[in-house]
């Protein structure tokens, strides 16, 4: 049970913003709460869900999430809906037609954005779709504030009739920190309101909520200005004052903590009058926002251009100490202090890599061993790492379910060079369900010569392992009907004799059916069915391990790409008028394998045994 879920009479709790903003959804008295795994907004649901007397569950991607959501809130209950900022993209529809209908019960998005890109594909600024749909933004900087903030969402979204960002970072999310917590607060189910000028939005019916829309905006303002959630920190050192919102204000406060600041919790409506003021008590004013110049541009398009931000500070990455004290000494016409005096924030590089005996592996270990005969769109998952070494198997990753299309786009525009190689695009079960599903409808439709591997490790992996509706469980781990790929890839309109299931640790048959697939015209489909070795559903496996005598240094068990497998040794052979032959021999650590035996089919000399047997968990 998480740390949220504790006795009532627990005041103060460890909490991450992941955590906290769970534990304030349950106290705001939500109903129903859905979402998508994404980093680093994850953590929210799968907390939620620990809590009694609300309905959580796993959408198959954001936009169903938020219109699970806004059902709930049409009919009268709180309702809450997570997602990480590319979410965003995929629940637009739905959101932007929401903030003129308005909501019944409260509704509140929480966005979490990745700055520093540790785990995406893009570095979006949630805070433009407040702009853009004309609705509150909130901006928790810790732990408390994501509490704290997104129980005030809730009220902030009955009062006004509209749906609320709670934008995070990554840092929010992810760090952790004490929060002062209270009670539930019960509330009953309205029910729906039926109005059908209001929840049917012909153009009619839109164009009467537009102006309502515009005033709403225009009184948001109005409390955005006298709003608690923006407060001054006064500062001795009145040189430099600050504006800026979210973990940006702990930087700037770790960085220059006898500085006036000004820290945006509601931050959009911009209060443009609370600003001027504090302009006036110091000498330069110097916006602090992660990541587009947001504030800054909308302050100077009010009057104030002498202010600073974009002009002196990075427009990507946090902005963190070792950023933000350089610059502002620059600001001041002084030198910077030595980098030795303050944190530079330089993580250990460590590059990425799938785990033991992901099943991925061996689908690119073959892709690998066919890539001058195929081009390769892939997806977003644990198998995007399929583009980097030893496999170097991917060609194109752009967004959730991109590949097919991407797919069907290179089979359509084949150049002289690429007229006589197959197209592929690799795709996992759980982003096939989310939103891949619409391409391979599109490659049958328009005739597409493409083969499709559909990666099945019956969990949404890159995320933690989260159910999805392909793995037979929900987010509570109870028994749920399980999607049968096979079947939903007939009704696409795959013929079913292109269609062929295969375990992807066997190698040479995975080899035969890919080979095959890729030399016949049409659309075709490949199920690689094997689970996820952190998974509850993969079994007991005995370990392998190198026998040194028989090891001949062929170096096949590391193109595989097991971590598990290391090189012991290696030795040059020289060859005169030929090029030199690197012998690779290896050994595995057999506390790390699991016995996926990818290895033994990639060995020509047998020289990879069974070890002792170990069970895996």
């Amino acid at each position: 049970m998480s740390a949220a879920v504790q006795a009532k009479a627990a005041s103060r709790l460890l909490l991450s913003g992941n955590e906290a903003i769970a534990r304030g959804v349950w106290e705001a008295g939500v109903k129903v709460a859905a979402a998508y795994p994404g980093t680093p907004s994850t953590e929210m649901l799968e907390n939620i869900a620990l809590y009694p007397d609300l309905y959580a569950e796993w959408s198959v991607n954001e936009k169903v999430s938020l219109e699970v959501a806004i059902g709930a809130s049409m009919s009268g209950a709180r309702a809450f809906c997570a997602m990480k900022h590319v979410g965003m993209n995929v629940a637009s529809d739905a959101f932007m037609t929401q903030t003129l209908a308005g909501v019944v019960g409260g509704l509140v998005v929480a966005v979490a954005d990745d700055v520093g890109l540790s785990s995406s594909q893009n570095e979006q600024d949630t805070r433009f779709w407040g702009r853009f749909a004309h609705v509150p933004v909130l901006e928790p900087a810790d732990s408390q504030e994501a509490y704290d903030m997104v129980k005030a969402a809730f009220d902030l979204s009955e009062q006004y009739n509209t749906p609320v960002i709670l934008r995070l970072t990554t840092r929010v999310c992810h760090v952790k920190a004490m929060v002062t917590v209270g009670e539930k607060d019960e509330r009953a189910i309205k029910g729906f309101d039926i109005t059908q000028k209001r929840w049917v939005m012909t153009p009619n019916n839109a164009k009467v909520l537009l102006p309502k829309q515009i005033a709403r905006e225009d009184e948001l303002r109005k409390a955005s200005e006298a709003s608690g959630l923006n407060l001054v920190d006064n500062g001795s050192d009145t040189r430099v004052g600050f504006v800026t919102s979210g973990p940006a204000f702990m930087h700037v406060r770790e960085s220059f903590p006898d500085a006036p600041v000004l820290k945006l919790g509601f931050s959009y409506p911009l209060p443009v009058e609370a600003i001027k003021a504090f302009r006036a008590t110091v000498d330069a004013l110097v916006v602090v926002e992660e990541t587009e110049p947001l504030i800054e541009n909308e302050l100077k398009a009010a009057g104030l251009s002498d202010i600073h931000g974009k002009d002196i500070l990075p427009r990507l990455g946090e902005l963190t100490p070792n950023v933000l004290i350089p610059a502002i000494y620059r600001l001041r016409g002084e030198e910077p202090p030595p980098a030795t005096t303050y944190p530079k924030y330089e993580p250990f590089p460590r590059p990425p890599t799938m785990c033991p005996a992901c099943p991925h592996m061996g689908v690119y270990y073959t892709l690998s061993r066919l890539r001058k005969r195929v081009q390769i769109s892939g997806d977003i998952g644990c198998y995007t790492l399929g583009a980097g070494h030893p496999w170097n198997a991917l060609d194109t990753t752009i967004s959730m379910g991109a590949s097919m299309g991407i797919a069907l786009g290179m089979d359509k525009a084949r150049s002289e060079e690429t007229k006589d190689k197959a197209v592929v695009s690799v795709i996992g079960d759980s982003t096939f369900l989310h939103m891949g599903m619409q391409g391979l409808l599109d490659i049958v439709y328009n005739r597409g010569n493409v083969t499709t591997l559909i990666l099945d490790n019956r969990t949404t992996g890159m995320t933690g392992g989260q159910h999805h509706a392909g793995t037979g469980k929900d987010l509570n781990g109870q028994e749920a009907p399980r999607v049968d790929f096979a079947t939903l890839c007939t009704a696409l309109g795959v013929s079913p004799e292109r269609i062929h299931k295969v375990d992807p640790y066997k190698l040479p048959v995975l080899f035969k059916l890919i080979r095959q697939e890729i030399e016949i015209d049409g659309p075709s489909v490949i199920i690689t069915d094997r689970p996820c070795v952190l998974s509850e559903f993969y079994g007991k496996l005995t370990p392998y391990r190198v026998v040194d005598d028989k090891c001949t240094g062929c170096g096949n068990c590391i193109n595989v790409g097991c971590p598990a497998i290391s090189v012991s040794k290696t030795e040059v052979v020289k060859r005169d008028g030929a090029p030199d032959i690197v012998k690779k021999y290896t050994t595995i650590d057999t506390a790390m394998c699991t016995g996926c035996h990818m290895c033994v089919e990639s060995c020509g000399p047998k020289a990879i045994l069974p070890a002792q047997p170990v069970a895996v968990e």
